[in-house]
């Protein structure tokens, strides 16, 4: 009588060839995440206002159109001039970014951005850009009615910005320094420059101030409660410029007077 010979095929574990062909394509499929899932989640995130149109390549390296909008209903929308080109790594909880325009980012911006339930937090490298003012009037009232023009450029200093359940917390500095500011609305050109500051802190502030030799003169501060800004000030042309920007004072907040009081929130 024969003798059975053990088989000399390899026994094979179907069960965990099984999982680790699902995980494979689910790491394909990851990997090659297409550049229009990014665009879907930043067009969600920001309720339509800012968009990234034409995505191409993926999540972890691609370009887009930067085209802000006023929103739902809004035929206002304008683009950045050039494309914004990212890469992303996985981080902790996160993604680490670094962000280029070459109309904008003399260097590349990096960013490290984390997500949890009902919580956002960016923490931002840093950097000194220049951005295009025209790209407010995108948004929509009033930024389409002023049409600002100038030389804007953006500094942030250990920044770093947080939602979550609703509340805004903002950690270092930001500022933006506004040169030879123009707008549609005056034959002024340029009406002056100017400097916004954003200081972080248990209560986040903004502080609006003129810088000398300008012929409209802003002034103001705000800070942030919960998620919304609270800001009040004012606006006021120098002596002898009354008339050339009295379109703008009329349109920018109330009039009272010489001035407009401008109210946010």
């Amino acid at each position: 009588m024969a003798t059975a010979r053990p088989s000399l095929a390899p026994h094979v574990p179907w069960g965990w060839a099984g999982a680790g062909a699902v995980l494979g394509l689910l790491l394909a499929l990851l990997l090659g995440a297409p550049a229009h899932w990014l665009a879907s989640a930043l067009d969600q995130a920001s309720g339509g206002r800012v968009q990234l149109a034409d995505p191409r390549g993926t999540v972890w390296q691609g370009s887009g159109q930067l085209v802000f909008t006023g929103g739902s209903g809004s035929n206002d929308a304008l683009a950045l001039p050039s494309r914004l080109a990212w890469t992303a790594r996985p981080a902790w909880a996160g993604l680490h970014l670094v962000l280029r325009a070459d109309c904008c980012t003399p260097q590349p911006v990096p960013l490290d951005a984390r997500f949890g339930w009902q919580r956002m937090h960016l923490a931002f490298g840093d950097a000194r850009s220049q951005w295009p003012p025209a790209l407010l009037a995108g948004l929509g009232t009033p930024w389409n009615t002023i049409q600002l023009d100038g030389d804007f450029t953006l500094a942030t200093q250990g920044l770093s910005v947080e939602w979550a359940e609703g509340r805004l917390s903002v950690a270092g500095r930001a500022e933006l320094l506004a040169q030879r500011v123009s707008s549609r609305l005056s034959t002024l050109r340029p009406m002056g420059s100017y400097r916004i500051t954003v200081s972080g802190g248990n209560v986040p502030t903004l502080q609006l101030e003129t810088l000398e030799g300008s012929p409209l003169e802003l002034a103001g501060s705000g800070q942030w409660v919960g998620s919304r800004l609270r800001f009040s000030g004012t606006a006021s042309a120098a002596p002898g410029r009354e008339e050339a920007l009295s379109n703008l004072l009329n349109i920018i907040g109330r009039r009272s007077g010489a001035r407009s009081i401008i109210s946010i929130g």
